[in-house]
């Protein structure tokens, strides 16, 4: 029987905070408490009436990627876009993505 295969980038398992770190500072954020915060904090940083129907689903450099539920909050978020985006650069200290990007889930 074989060994499991070595880390590229190591001698094996690596420190989850580590990994967290080194992935969030690819995705220019500012360490993974920023990024728990956007999700931990969404009502906060957008409201609790939103909160029910537009939740974070992904964000990196690029964009932030938010599902609704109903096409109307998709209308509704689109308009907010801007200020949704500073809110959460402003509430969790991460750089501002280019962009909002929107999905209908219901």
């Amino acid at each position: 029987m074989r060994p499991p295969p070595r880390s590229r980038r190591g001698d094996g398992p690596q420190p989850l905070g580590g990994s967290l770190e080194a992935l969030t500072s690819r995705l220019g954020i500012e360490g993974p408490g920023a990024l728990g915060r956007l999700f931990s904090e969404w009502a906060e940083i957008v409201g609790p009436a939103m909160a029910e129907h537009v939740r974070p689903q992904r964000l990196d450099a690029e964009a932030l990627v938010v599902v609704v539920d109903h096409p109307a909050w998709a209308t509704q978020v689109r308009r907010l876009a801007d200020t949704l985006l500073d809110r959460v650069t402003a509430h969790t200290g991460v750089e501002r993505p280019g962009r909002l990007d929107v999905r209908v889930h219901r």
